[in-house]
């Protein structure tokens, strides 16, 4: 029988680099990240904005009830610069017998505005990432799916420590024009 044990049990530790921190997802978050998402869906596998009570629900059904899951299919968590909620992102399409899984990283629309201020959120994140797959969780392989129009996102995941793998042409529409989804990967080192 699997025993239980929340998000941050899984961790072992507090996952903090300098005034930087990753924590659980909380309720309190899901509002902040519900209105981040319906501003950037042009970046996301979302088509159509997210209401209220479409947010709740989700989080209800496939968020809170796996919380306390040895293995989870998502590990969703909130993005702390000076203890202010500042995005939320995590590991998702857990493939534990695979041991990979994908990174999911979101900011509010005012960091994603500065440039040095993104690279630093996102570059941050992947060093407490990487740490909690790798050695945390011992999974083998993390990879993101970028579409090829966030130049500085793909800049900023190859310069810690992701390879580009491969390019999915004209992979998705935005806007009406076809976009390339650009595949990064990167294996354990720890």
């Amino acid at each position: 029988m699997e025993k239980s044990l929340d998000y941050m049990a899984i961790s072992c530790q507090k996952l903090s680099l300098g005034n930087f921190e990753l924590r659980s997802v909380k309720p309190a978050d899901i509002e902040s990240i519900r209105q981040w998402r319906n501003a950037q869906m042009d970046i996301l596998r979302q088509s159509k904005p997210i209401d209220f009570q479409q947010q709740i629900d989700y989080y209800d059904k496939y968020i809170w009830p796996t919380m306390t899951h040895l293995r989870p299919s998502n590990i969703l968590l909130g993005l702390l610069r000076n203890q202010q909620l500042i995005g939320y992102g995590g590991l998702v399409h857990i493939a534990w017998e695979d041991v990979r899984a994908e990174i999911s990283f979101l900011l509010s629309p005012e960091r994603v505005k500065s440039d040095s201020i993104y690279i630093a959120d996102f570059s941050d994140f992947l060093i407490l990432i990487k740490q909690l797959a790798f050695k945390n969780l011992k999974l083998h392989r993390l990879y993101a799916e970028t579409y090829d129009i966030r130049p500085l996102h793909t800049m900023t995941l190859e310069s810690n420590g992701f390879t580009r793998e491969g390019v999915l042409r004209d992979h998705v529409r935005i806007n009406g024009l076809a976009v390339d989804s650009i595949i990064h990967g990167c294996l354990n080192s720890l």
